[in-house]
């Protein structure tokens, strides 16, 4: 505890003695002394942190909390959409000030308070200052470390390894505080020279990044900024996948990570039909037609106008990339399951899929992002099992609340009913293991084969639980119906995102520094040819 306490004298601006930059360690803590003037021994528990040092750099002591709550101190709604509202500052600069709640910075007055999503903005804005400098091969003349930086340590191994079908997620966000659909979609567009190619700006982009994940809702078990995270991992194994890797474009490339990283932004924890019997706004707004899909695809088109990051781009390449990004976003829909299935299955029994042919490209991404969407039962135990423990939390929930309001309960959302085995059993019979079977036939490689194996022995484990369990009858043993899990809704054309109406509005996404969404319509551009 007493190293603990010395740190905020540490020379951390000076070079370190040969004998320390010789080794590399760590030491970590759990705070209880007057570090961080938080009086509260309750609170006290909750902080933890390490000082860790590396030979090769002189500078040596790196600060990283790993989960430093400060957002009582700024003003943070507790309940804000973020996936972590944790801030990373200057260590010097967290000691420096005795009011936390007014943390300079570049664009900020000390004269009144900050608000929380301004603030998060911002300090996310200096991590990628000083993570661009890196990957510039900036030098440091005078590094000024913050906390918890994204691409050292652990977490930059962890993204050397981010190809394996095996990356853990969990653990990656951890490593990142929250921050793993920032920083790995930020990296693999870096990875492809996305940036350079399409003279990217790096603050648009990152600024773009950090508004998506926050227009997550960290409060969802499954359909939060990890899920997207998740997700976009397995675009990129899916994108590098020999048929795929010799035959996408740039473009292609650039479109199937940000979907992937989008596709369920803003969502609200609750299914479609849930939405539709509560005459939701959104509801209403599409027509009860692929309403969450639709939302989160125009969600993330006000981010990209928000934000201007294809601004610099011709308006006609510009809307054409808007509508492409829907096309694969509304292609997530589980309602519509059977008839991308079903084409899928009829281009592969022609084998009249070629990929020099760009719609023909554009379909198979979409049958990608469809993979990445649900793979969780193809992962490895110890990962499905976590997801599948979550998205079960969520139907649940929604369970509740439809009792709560005397609603009809939606199909697998009762608790008392359903249990989490049957309902995984279910899934992967009627819709991932059709799915992916097809996918297999597609890409016969060891991805595949190896998405294939570990289906199976989930779907194995999970039988024996249900068995564990001790069902009173074989009835019990049988997963649920296949229409539970693609629920019919009102039939939508492929061209659905070019085909709107030039006068029908966009909404877009505007959020307030007290973490509310205001909705406000722009008008669409003209219709893709």
């Amino acid at each position: 505890m007493e190293v603990c306490y010395q740190l905020p004298v540490l020379p951390l601006d000076r070079p370190v003695p040969k004998h320390v930059l010789s080794r590399r360690g760590a030491i970590s803590f759990s705070s209880s002394s007057s570090l961080f003037g938080a009086p509260d021994p309750r609170q006290l528990s909750q902080r933890r942190g390490a000082i860790s040092y590396d030979s090769s750099d002189q500078t040596a002591l790196y600060i990283r909390m790993l989960d430093v709550r400060v957002r009582s101190r700024v003003g943070f709604d507790p309940e804000g959409k973020g996936s972590y509202s944790y801030l990373c500052i200057d260590f010097r600069t967290l000691h420096s000030y005795s009011d936390s709640s007014l943390i300079p910075g570049p664009g900020f007055s000390s004269a009144g308070p900050v608000s929380g999503r301004r603030l998060r903005r911002l300090l996310s804005f200096q991590r990628y200052l000083h993570s661009s400098r890196l990957l510039r091969g900036t030098p440091h003349l005078n590094p000024l470390h913050i906390l918890d930086e994204d691409y050292t340590g652990q977490a930059k191994c962890m993204l050397e390894r981010v190809a394996t079908w095996n990356f853990d997620i969990f653990l990656y966000d951890r490593l990142t505080n929250g921050n793993s659909l920032v920083t790995l979609t930020f990296h693999l567009l870096n990875q492809y020279g996305l940036l350079e190619l399409f003279q990217l700006d790096m603050v648009k982009l990152w600024r773009f990044l950090v508004m998506v994940q926050e227009d997550y809702h960290s409060l969802n078990p499954y359909h939060n900024a990890v899920h997207a995270a998740d997700v976009t991992q397995a675009m990129y194994c899916y994108l590098r996948e020999p048929k795929l890797a010799k035959s996408l474009t740039s473009c292609d490339i650039l479109l199937g990570l940000l979907a992937a990283a989008t596709h369920d932004l803003d969502h609200p924890g609750v299914n479609q039909p849930f939405l539709i019997k509560t005459n939701h706004y959104l509801a209403k707004l599409y027509r009860n037609s692929s309403v969450l899909e639709n939302h989160h695809w125009r969600s993330a088109v006000g981010l990209l106008r928000e934000t201007g990051l294809f601004s610099h781009l011709p308006a006609e390449d510009g809307l054409k990339m808007e509508h492409q990004l829907g096309s694969l976003i509304l292609a997530t829909d589980i309602s519509r399951q059977n008839e991308y299935l079903g084409r899928f299955r009829t281009h592969l029994d022609q084998d009249d899929l070629y990929l020099s042919n760009a719609s023909h490209r554009h379909f198979i991404l979409q049958m990608a992002l469809k993979c990445a969407d649900i793979c969780n039962p193809c992962r490895p135990w110890e990962l499905s099992k976590q997801w599948s423990e979550k998205v079960t939390e969520e139907f649940f929930h929604q369970g509740d609340i439809e009792k709560k309001h005397r609603l009809e309960v939606s199909p697998l959302c009762d608790s008392q009913s359903n249990s989490m085995a049957n309902i995984q059993i279910g899934f992967m019979t009627y819709v991932v293991e059709p799915l992916f079977a097809e996918w297999g036939r597609f890409s016969d490689t060891r991805l595949s084969q190896t998405m294939l194996g570990h289906l199976g022995l989930n779907k194995a484990s999970w039988g024996g639980l249900v068995q564990q369990e001790g069902s009173s009858s074989p009835e019990e043993l049988e997963p649920s119906s296949p229409a539970f899990f693609t629920m019919s809704t009102p039939a939508v054309t492929e061209s659905e995102p070019e085909s709107a109406s030039a006068a029908e509005p966009i909404a877009v996404t505007t959020a307030t520094a007290t973490g509310e969404t205001n909705y406000k319509e722009i008008p669409q551009g003209s219709k893709e040819s």
